[in-house]
């Protein structure tokens, strides 16, 4: 029998993030340091076989009907078409989203749409080369460029462009993102900078936030609110560019956030649930596996941990603290 994630504020979790690795081949500035981070022990990792059992216990008892794959970068995953697969002959069959960072895209785009991927998000903050140099020091642009043309070739659409804004560096090429992806019917959405560097160096003073974002975008476009009815807990703000049908999104995780209606649920690489981004427990499901648990006592103890959820991120709030783990070791 199927039950609900079901927190205590009413809300239910129906959107599973499943980070898949917590290494990357880029050093965005914005993430982690230069020489990269201590990556997690082979040993503490989710093995396909167990991501396979909490995916299906998440979409068959416990009424998940959206899986995103994150990482880290997930195509770093060998056996990401493997586990894809095994998702999407779930039944019910959950709908499935992938964001990556499209190095590598172009070479398993294909194997992707054919495990039965449905679309992809991909991260793009800059169309200049140095800047992208600057940003995820690396020389890898028209890697990323080459993976995005390769996904809507492949049928993962919509294909949708992740974006951070960062003040001084690439904040004057909003209009020239934008452009760009409506050129290549891709669908824009920025994001504004989170605290979940590695190094802790996020500063609320130096973030892009989302008014300045919409600003520099009505500079060169004319921007209309999308009906808000629509949105449910969808954490973009979309907006109708020129007019519409296209539009561009805004997630505005710091200044307007969207606590109160948010749907999602994260397992981390090496078993760990997370209610939130931001949140400072875990609830170990690893454990339980090894242990032999069964489906039943799995269940239980993630309908256990969902039900703490707090009612929003803090981030606001005096008191708040970032969490330990960095972005790439909680998955997106």
């Amino acid at each position: 029998m199927t039950q609900v994630l079901a927190d205590s504020y009413g809300r239910v979790a129906t959107d599973l993030r499943v980070s898949l690795t917590d290494r990357c081949n880029l050093r965005c500035t914005y993430c982690m340091p230069p020489e990269g981070l201590e990556w997690l022990p082979k040993p503490e990792l989710l093995t396909d076989d167990e991501l396979n059992q909490l995916i299906r216990i998440g979409v068959t008892m416990l009424g998940i009907d959206e899986v995103r794959f994150t990482g880290g970068e997930p195509l770093l995953r060998r056996g990401l078409v493997g586990v894809i697969g095994a998702t999407t002959a779930l039944s019910p069959r959950p709908k499935t989203a992938l964001t990556t960072n499209g190095i590598g895209l172009t070479r398993t785009a294909a194997p992707l749409a054919e495990a039965g991927l449905d679309r992809v998000n991909v991260s793009l903050d800059t169309l200049r080369p140095d800047v992208f140099e600057q940003l995820a020091r690396r020389r890898r642009l028209d890697d990323v460029l080459g993976g995005l043309a390769g996904a809507a070739e492949a049928g993962l659409t919509p294909v949708k462009v992740n974006t951070v804004l960062m003040r001084d560096i690439n904040d004057v090429e909003a209009p020239d993102l934008l452009r760009y992806c409506l050129d290549h019917g891709y669908q824009l959405r920025f994001i504004e900078q989170m605290p979940l560097d590695a190094q802790h160096n996020w500063r609320r003073d130096t973030m892009i936030t989302a008014d300045e974002i919409l600003d520099r975008l009505s500079a060169d476009f004319h921007l209309e609110a999308a009906d808000s009815e629509t949105r449910g807990s969808a954490p973009a703000e979309l907006f109708y560019v020129d007019g519409g049908p296209e539009t561009v999104g805004v997630i505005g995780s710091v200044t307007r956030p969207f606590c109160g209606a948010c749907d999602r649920v994260r397992l981390t690489a090496d078993g760990q649930i997370r209610n939130c981004l931001f949140a400072r427990e875990e609830s170990d499901l690893r454990s339980l596996l090894r242990e032999g648990a069964s489906d039943e006592r799995i269940a239980e103890s993630w309908r256990a941990a969902v039900a703490t959820k707090m009612p929003g991120h803090g981030i606001n709030d005096p008191s708040f603290l970032q969490p330990a783990r960095p972005m790439s070791a909680i998955g997106g």
